[in-house]
């Protein structure tokens, strides 16, 4: 039985994230590809020193779309530089010509360090860090000092132009080379013409989520286009031109809609202690309140009166509660507990009215007389299992009759408007409603003091492990 009970479970919970079709994991791939797009272009500045080193085609490529181009001072300072070592080897250091391009980087050397072309691209540690790289080769303080003793001819002299530009192309170079210009438009914002390429997905994001919600509103009676739209709202955060790192939810829910990706076992471990300790809470403030109300009614004789008086009370339908309940009780247990228990039923009144019957005078009174000692034990055993038996068949019987029916009906309807008008007495009321009152104290303080001893994530895994039983 309990394996026939748990296989549509094992079913639906293997099929809960296969069932997407082809269209959603479709969909649902594309959404990807722009939040890898998206995440791609927010990082795009923070790690554009690392691209340019491993990936440099991705920098010539992007750039553009940022905006990006070298910063003409750190560019042209390179090209005097490229110019130079090409130079050394066919004139050497003794030229009027390499004078000139030596005096000419040891110029832009100064200005370089005196104007800080790093500060519009907010490099200021890579600024830094070439000084310090600078100063430290040449052992002095100054940064402006080391430039030009670097690029000065007794200094190539003594290292080399070869030792010293290898030293420039692995330690200085990469610096000045991550410098860049970033255009502005005409509102004062940074170029990045991302939105042309994610234009694209915006169109195609917008074209299925209106189609998409207009089938869900012709397909599900009561549920209008807005209503339809309100109800797949995160896919409205694949819309927005901005915030688009929001776009992870709507990816994160499609992904786990269509099946690709099973979000609910890590969803289930990122959200367990906050979750455990959240229910906890919640039950607690749903039981004291629960309490508190029925407290509250009970002391303010509100439930006394909807007992009652039934006026102000809503019924969802004509029918009694309480007589129906009353009535199928009764049938319950005349028509299947008593039958269950008529041997037990007739040897306890067998037992009571043998009792009685001894004890009566008339019986004590045959006992006496000669010759017919035992004939009231005899009257006694078969009077006691006739009335036994007659008294069951009664109450079996009864119920079923017409007329026994109405007068157990009216033995039902005058105990319960007697029993009505007892509960109405203002001392009896009073002294219910304090035993009830303080019932609910009770129960409410040791409940508080349980909930307090128990561990919530103990609960809560407890209730993981019962979950994945059945699934499993």
């Amino acid at each position: 039985m309990n394996n026939q009970t748990l296989k549509p479970n094992q079913d639906k919970g293997s099929q809960k994230h296969s069932k997407g079709s082809w269209w959603e994991k479709l969909v649902a791939v594309i959404a990807l590809i722009n939040l890898v797009l998206v995440l791609f272009n927010l990082s795009y500045i923070p790690l554009r020193d690392i691209y340019l080193r491993q990936f440099p085609a991705v920098v010539s490529l992007y750039d553009p779309i940022k905006g990006i181009e070298p910063h003409p001072d750190t560019k042209r300072y390179l090209n005097t530089v490229d110019t130079l070592a090409k130079q050394l080897p066919n004139q050497g250091l003794q030229t009027p010509e390499t004078s000139q391009l030596l005096a000419s980087v040891r110029q832009q050397s100064a200005d370089l360090i005196a104007e800080n072309p790093f500060l519009a691209a907010n490099k200021f540690g890579t600024f830094a860090k070439l000084k310090r790289r600078m100063q430290y080769h040449l052992e002095t303080e100054s940064a402006k000092q080391a430039f030009a003793l670097f690029w000065s001819e007794d200094y190539l002299t003594q290292v080399g132009p070869e030792a010293a530009l290898s030293f420039f192309e692995s330690k200085i170079r990469p610096l000045l080379a991550t410098n860049y210009f970033r255009y502005v438009d005409e509102n004062g914002q940074l170029v990045d013409e991302f939105w042309r390429i994610d234009i694209y997905f915006i169109i195609f994001f917008a074209l299925e989520f209106f189609s998409r919600t207009f089938f869900m509103s012709t397909s599900k009676s009561g549920v209008s286009w807005w209503d339809a739209m309100l109800r797949r709202w995160y896919d409205g955060l694949l819309l927005l031109p901005t915030w688009r790192w929001l776009r992870v939810i709507p990816v994160s829910v499609r992904l786990h809609q269509s099946g690709l990706i099973n979000l609910e076992l890590i969803l289930a471990q990122v959200t367990h202690e906050p979750a455990a300790y959240l229910a906890d809470r919640v039950s607690l403030f749903l039981m004291v309140r629960l309490l508190n109300q029925t407290q509250e009614a009970i002391n303010s004789k509100d439930a006394a009166r909807l007992l009652f008086e039934s006026g102000d009370y809503v019924k969802v339908s004509d029918t009694n509660k309480i007589d129906a309940i009353t009535d199928r009780i009764l049938q319950l247990a005349i028509y299947k507990v008593l039958p269950q228990v008529q041997p037990d039923l007739e040897a306890l009144l067998h037992h009571s009215l043998k009792g009685a019957l001894a004890q009566s005078d008339l019986y004590q009174g045959l006992q006496q007389v000669p010759g017919i000692k035992g004939l009231p034990k005899e009257a006694t055993e078969q009077l006691a299992n006739y009335l036994a038996q007659a008294t069951y068949e009664v109450l079996a019987t009864s119920y079923s009759d017409t007329q026994g029916r109405v007068l157990f009906e009216r033995l039902t309807q005058d105990f319960k408007q007697a029993l009505r008008l007892e509960l109405q007495d203002e001392a009896t009321q009073s002294e219910l409603q304090l035993l009830l009152s303080e019932l609910l104290e009770e129960v409410k303080l040791n409940y508080v003091q349980r909930s307090q001893e128990e561990d919530p994530e103990e609960t809560m895994t407890e209730a993981e492990q019962l979950r994945q039983v059945v699934e499993n």
